[in-house]
This record gives C-alpha cells, structure tokens and sequence, in this order.
C-alpha cells in the first residue's frame, strides 16, 4: 500500500513538472495601432500573427494591446500585461512618448523589456533600470552619422532643423547636434512642431529665411510629411533629408510629391529585395516581406521588422533562460535578461545584433543603408 502510495505521489509530482515545463513563454506587447502613430503600430501589430508560435521548442503565446499613442494608456497596459497575464517579456511600444515610462517599470518590476523605438534614451546611460531594456531599433547615433557622411560628401555647411516637440525630436537633435559639427556642418536655426499639428507655416518661414544648404526633418511617420510639404507649398526647392522613422509607404501616400527626392537612412528590410544576394539579412527578410504582404494585401512597413527581430531576440536567448528556470517566474525573467545581453551574431531582418553588458542595441553599420525616395518607391544610393 505504501510503495502504491508513492508511486502515486511521485506521478503527482512528474505531472507538475512536466507542466510546468511545458508552460507557454508569455510575450505582452505593446503597440500605438490607433490614433496618430497607427502608420507605425499598425505595421507593428499586423507583424504578431505572423510570428512563430513556437521558439527553441518552447510554446509562445502573444498578448497584444494597444496604446493608441497615450503614454498613460501604455503604462496602464503594461501593468496589466505583468499583473494579470504574469507576461515573461515585454515588447513594445511604437513610439517614443508612449515608450519612455516602460523603462521604469521594466527597472521596477525586474521585466525584460525589448523596445521598438529608436531613442537611445531607453538604453543609455546604462543603469539599474536600463540594464533591463534591450532595443530593437537602430541607435539614432548610427543613422545620423550616415545622414552627416552624405551630407558632407554632398558638399552640404548648413543645415536648417525641425523635429518633434517630444523625445523623438529631442534625441534626434541630441545626435545631429553633436555629430554634424564633425563632418564640418552647422545647424542655423532649430524649430518644432507636435505630431498632432495641422500647421507649421510660421516654422517653415523660419526655417527658410535661415538659407541653410539643406532642411533636416526629424519626426516619423505621416506627420512628417506636414513639414516638407509646407516647405514645398512655400517654393523651397534645395534637398530634405528625413530619418529612418519614415520607412512606411504611408508616408509617400500622403506626401506625394512633395516627398520626391527626399533621402533619409533605413533599416535594410525597407529595401530587402534590393540588397545583394550575399547579405545574410536579405533572405529572412524578403521572406517575412512576402508573407506579411501576401496576408495583408499592402505594402510592408519596415516597422514591423523591428516586431520580428524581438521575437528572434527571444528565440537566441531562450535555451540558456530555460536551462535556468521556468517561465512564469522572477527566476526565468532574470535568466531571459542575462541571455539577451550576452547574444552574439544574431541575424535579424535589419541587422547583426550584439549585446553586451554596457550596449543594449548591438548594431553596426550592416544595420543601415541610405535611400532616395524615387518615382514613389524607395532606392539605395
């Protein structure tokens, strides 16, 4: 009767291990699909059905919610994600206002947060909190020193700025503001404007009486068309240079025109099927290209590239996570951050990423090419 007993016991106990062993990897993720950032979530949120639904042999459940672009909409989503749902990671959000505040609940919760905005902020200066935020985006650092070298190879001095008003612009300028004085250019005038503005004409008119060589956009998105086609509208005929937060078609939808000629830095994955056969980004990439378009039945926006690397970021750092603890846990959130920081060559749809201790977006210069929009189509240059 005894050894019946625990024989039974010790089948009680092999079922709750091998449940436990077989509980899904909770992902929470968190997108700006509504509202004045939806040329960007949207993209985001479309990337989720077509992500794998299982990683180094480990189920994956997806939790997705929408913020709709309100920084307290996506904090409350957060705390939802991590109390209600116990999610394993974060991921998310899609743009920079309604990112910033995750970083502290990432720190104070002790959550592996894999961001998709760009803003360097969420990552550097390196602390108690950041160490916990890992991005997906490349460093603004990175795209602007391409911007300054063609700049400086185009023979440009001057440069007129605008950018949002929020950590977007603001980190933006950061960059430009240090890395343009190197390659010889100075910025003559600075304006902004808000993403939800209708008009910047008193902007526009400032920044062309400063008669710099070139006019510098810092904003993502269809709102930045607003800038250059008030620009255009006023007979400004020198060159616009925008960043990579305009890789959606959307934004030439709604510039037209007005957007021709316009060049900017991107991730590779915006002109996938334009890279050389021997770039190892390219195949992924056209492959999650093509199946993102033949199911949605538009063009792919870049941004739900960065939607895919988190999910190959989390597939690299799985094994050793899982070989340390089980998901679900305080235990497996601390493994799963250790994992992520010490990736190494991990081919994603816009680059190589390397983490390290003190670098929580590992890219390099694979990580960027520099485009001209052509036709109403994006070229390499």
């Amino acid at each position: 009767m005894k050894l019946r007993l625990n024989l039974a016991a010790a089948g009680l106990a092999a079922a709750f291990f091998t449940s436990a062993a077989l509980a899904d990897v909770k992902v929470g993720v968190l997108v700006s699909a509504t509202g004045p950032a939806a040329a960007i979530g949207l993209p985001m949120k479309n990337a989720v059905p077509l992500l794998p639904k299982e990683l180094a042999g480990q189920k994956i459940e997806y939790i997705v919610l929408d913020d709709g672009g309100d920084p307290t909409k996506s904090v409350t989503n957060a705390r939802k994600l991590i109390t209600e749902d116990n999610v394993d990671v974060l991921v998310g959000s899609s743009i920079t206002p309604t990112s910033i505040p995750l970083v502290d609940i990432a720190g104070e919760v002790k959550i592996p947060l894999l961001a998709t905005v760009p803003t360097m902020a969420m990552v550097q200066p390196m602390d108690e909190k950041r160490r916990w935020v890992f991005k997906m985006p490349q460093n603004d650092s990175l795209m602007a020193e391409a911007i300054a070298a063609h700049m400086e190879k185009a023979g440009v001095k001057t440069v007129a700025y605008i950018g949002y008003n929020d950590g977007y612009g603001e980190g933006w300028f950061a960059e430009v503001d240090r890395i343009f004085p190197m390659h010889g250019i100075k910025i003559l005038v600075k304006e902004t404007f808000a993403r939800a503005d209708t008009s910047v004409t008193g902007q526009v008119l400032k920044l062309m009486a400063a008669n710099a060589d070139v006019v510098f956009i810092a904003a993502s998105g269809t709102p930045a068309v607003l800038p250059q086609k008030t620009l255009r509208e006023r007979g400004f005929t020198k060159q616009v240079y925008q960043t990579h937060g305009i890789s959606t078609m959307d934004f030439i939808r709604v510039g037209g025109k007005d957007v021709e000629g316009t060049i900017f830095p991107a991730g590779p994955m915006t002109v996938a099927a334009q890279l050389d056969d021997s770039n190892p980004i390219k195949k992924s990439a056209v492959e999650f290209t093509k199946a993102y378009e033949e199911m949605y039945k538009i063009p792919m926006a870049a941004f739900a590239g960065h939607m895919v690397d988190t999910s190959r970021m989390i597939e690299a750092a799985l094994p050793a996570a899982l070989a340390k603890a089980k998901p679900g846990t305080p235990e497996f959130r601390a493994a799963l951050r250790d994992a992520l920081e010490n990736t190494k060559e991990v081919v994603l749809t816009h680059g190589i990423m390397n983490m390290t201790p003190t670098n929580h977006c590992g890219f390099d210069e694979r990580a960027r090419v520099m485009l001209k929009i052509e036709n109403g189509q994006w070229k390499i240059i």
